[in-house]
């Protein structure tokens, strides 16, 4: 059975956590889903989106996409998903990435900038180009030729697609984290955004 993990006390107000014998055929179905996949546990978005489990389901297949097969670079791919963590002050999506994003070579001083609001002084070219894309995008609902020729010689065509999915995908599952209340589970050294 699904490993189901405890939240804030607000979070438990908001979706308390959903057991194993409580949940519906199809809550349960893709609890058990989410949890034999590569997360293996209900962390972050996926105790609030059981209440809707059709739509659970689907996203979780788009973010088991978008997380672990991506054409995206891994580094990249975790930068993005900081970069909308920042965006949406989500403190347990930082809490998840940071330490992925680590792991997968971004620099603790580009994340650091990041956490405290400011453009990253330390970027590489590649990590330039993405934080842009999606600085871009977000500020003006859309990007220019330059920056979409700079994001399409990096990524590919269905790397800009992926990099927009990544974006999309972790703003639904930040904006739930911040419905839902969710926090880190323990204060750690991570830097947190700033609110």
């Amino acid at each position: 059975m699904a490993v189901m993990a405890g939240g804030a006390a607000g979070a438990e107000e908001r979706f308390p956590t959903l057991q194993p014998e409580a949940m519906t055929p199809a809550q349960r179905q893709v609890a058990d889903n989410i949890a034999s996949g590569p997360r293996k546990s209900l962390s972050g978005p996926f105790n609030a989106w059981l209440r809707s489990p059709e739509l659970a389901d689907r996203m979780q297949k788009v973010g088991e996409y978008l997380r672990f097969q991506s054409s995206v670079p891994k580094r990249l791919n975790e930068f993005a998903i900081l970069i909308t963590a920042r965006t949406w002050n989500a403190e347990f999506e930082w809490y998840a990435h940071y330490p992925l994003a680590l792991q997968a070579g971004l620099k603790p001083q580009v994340a650091a900038d990041l956490a405290a609001g400011q453009r990253p002084a330390d970027m590489a070219d590649d990590e330039a180009t993405v934080y842009d894309f999606l600085g871009e995008l977000r500020r003006d609902r859309r990007v220019s030729d330059a920056i979409y020729a700079r994001a399409k010689a990096l990524l590919g065509e269905a790397g800009v697609i992926d990099l927009i999915g990544v974006a999309g995908y972790y703003d639904l599952v930040s904006m739930t984290l911040n419905v839902a209340q969710v926090k880190p589970p323990e204060p750690g050294p991570l830097p947190l955004p700033v609110r």
